[in-house]
């Protein structure tokens, strides 16, 4: 064989063993995600080398934590978290919708038909797919004031599909408020400036959504109140400690009084601008029972500090800078870095400010804020993996409500949009292509059906009846789904299951993709130079 002249060294797969060795690998990757499908899925345990445990049903978790050593199921892993990455969701549904892929062409392969047919009728398909699905999607008109309950549909779809039903129903309305608080009119969502933070503290259905902002370290002063109510708050990133020169320099003194005096220059510069800061809260707290709250980005030292509590001034100092810009979204004003043209416009609101102490761990609440557009979901659970469940749901929740404001329209879910799309291929699409290339247009057809058998599946339901079943209602004109407790033709429209735009169209665009370049593999040669070694 040619390589072997080129490297005696080589392995080399050829022809069907290099191509059943992807579909395999395909396979192997599907039949380890497809019990996470849907609400009614399992869970997996990830359990590390230190013996620490992760519980999760996220795909893309799943992924990203699981050593895989195939080559080929790392490419399709790849795939699927960079949908995640893009669009949220989707995970799951890319790995087993590829799979089903190769497991639809090893029935025609084996059959002796060429692998560049197939990867041809895909084309045809995933073309024809698409324009159904611009067609079948449903319209959501957005405007200043979005519909609150298409998003909550939306939202609950996906946290059901991650979390146990009550959890997941609790969680969807703190999604929505969070990116309706958020959301600016012309402008895109910054999901970052929902600050997600934790406790390890109560149980998980005590998370709740702060209209204003968590901070995770306290004030730095005893005599400092833990509570304040209607306080002026300033932002800002000025350095409030001693700093040394720049420059090596020494000072030579010969008395006690010189030496005191030096010390009193030191310290000149940064009293200077506490006074500044004292002053403003004078101005703005004369006359009322105003607090006055600073929070910087910087350092503050004791003697600072120690001024700043004898004035009543709340302050926090080495504040994250997300943070800062949170605060400011959050509470209004605007974050300054320098003393030196103080106003009291500079200044934001909130109508309370607390501190809570759990263990050795100090937090401060920033609430009661006026017009906030910065906000924070605040997750409490007991352990630290029912902590970290609950942090990846809500980041896919936000995902899916920040989708469906953007994309202006969802999709129908539990399988409809499958099944229709189905149907759609075989009835009309297969009999406009010429040639054996229909055979790919079935086998892609026949793969679509893969999610609501599944769904079916991890439901305890028999796919073979539910299926019949739905195709049967498509048949008749009638756009239905799954339902998954009774195994029944439902109206997804009427139970509120919406999914994604986005997502659908990304697992039907890169699924085809990844499954036509592997089936067009038909060597797989180990004879790569070693990258590491200089050459």
């Amino acid at each position: 064989m040619s390589i072997k002249v080129l490297n005696p060294n080589a392995e080399v797969l050829n022809k069907s063993h290099a191509l059943h060795m992807n579909i395999n690998a395909a396979k192997g990757l599907q039949d380890v995600l497809k019990t996470n499908l849907g609400p009614k899925g399992t869970i997996k345990m990830l359990v590390g080398g230190a013996g620490d445990i992760k519980l999760t049903k996220d795909g893309n978790i799943l992924l990203k934590e699981m050593q895989i050593q195939s080559p080929t199921a790392i490419m399709i892993a790849r795939t699927a978290v960079a949908q995640d990455d893009t669009s949220g969701d989707g995970t799951t549904s890319t790995v087993i919708f590829i799979g089903e892929l190769m497991k639809q062409s090893e029935r025609y392969i084996d059959e002796g038909m060429h692998p560049r047919v197939l990867v041809d009728g895909f084309e045809i398909a995933k073309r024809a797919t698409l324009v159904f699905l611009e067609k079948f999607k449903t319209l959501v008109v957005m405007g200043d004031e979005p519909d609150k309950e298409i998003l909550k549909m939306v939202a609950r779809t996906t946290l059901r599909t991650k979390l146990y039903e009550t959890l997941a129903d609790q969680l969807t309305e703190i999604v929505v408020n969070g990116v309706l608080c958020i959301r600016k009119p012309e402008e895109p969502i910054d999901l970052f400036m929902v600050e997600i933070m934790h406790m390890r503290h109560k149980f998980d259905v005590d998370t709740r959504l702060i209209e204003g902002l968590v901070l995770d370290h306290g004030s730095r002063h005893p005599d400092m109140k833990r509570r304040a109510e209607n306080c002026h708050i300033l932002t800002c990133n000025v350095s409030l400690e001693y700093e040394k020169s720049e420059i090596n320099a020494g000072f030579f003194y010969s008395s006690a009084e010189q030496r005191e005096s030096m010390v009193a220059a030191e310290r000149r510069s940064v009293d200077e601008r506490i006074q500044k800061i004292i002053d403003l809260k004078d101005k703005v707290c004369a006359g009322n029972e105003d607090n006055f709250v600073i929070i910087n980005q910087k350092g503050i030292d004791p003697p600072s500090l120690d001024i700043l509590a004898r004035a009543g001034i709340i302050a926090l100092r080495r504040a994250k800078r997300r943070n800062m810009e949170r605060l400011v979204l959050a509470c209004g004003g605007e974050a300054v870095n320098s003393v030196d043209d103080l106003t009291p416009e500079c200044l934001g609101w909130a109508g309370l400010v607390y501190e809570h102490v759990l263990g050795e761990e100090k937090y401060t609440f920033v609430e009661n804020v006026k017009n906030p557009h910065s906000c924070t979901i605040l997750i409490k659970g007991p352990n630290d993996h029912t902590i970290a469940q609950i942090k990846d749901a809500i980041r896919d929740g936000l995902r899916a409500v920040k989708n469906t404001i953007e994309d202006e329209s969802v999709v129908l879910g539990a399988g409809a949009f499958e099944v229709a799309a189905r149907q759609y291929l075989v009835n009309e699409v297969k009999k406009t292509v010429k040639g054996r290339a229909q055979l790919g247009v079935e086998a892609f057809a026949d793969a679509l059906l893969a999610i609501p058998k599944i769904l079916a599946e991890n439901s305890g339901l028999d796919t073979q009846d539910a299926i019949i079943e739905l195709t049967g209602e498509h048949d008749k004109g009638n756009v239905v789904g799954l339902n998954i407790n009774t195994g029944e033709p439902i109206d997804p429209r009427m139970e509120g299951i919406f999914d994604n735009y986005s997502v659908k169209r990304q697992i039907i665009n890169s699924g085809p993709v990844i499954a036509s370049q592997l089936l067009l593999v038909d060597e797989v040669i180990r004879a790569g130079r070693n990258m590491r070694k200089p050459t």
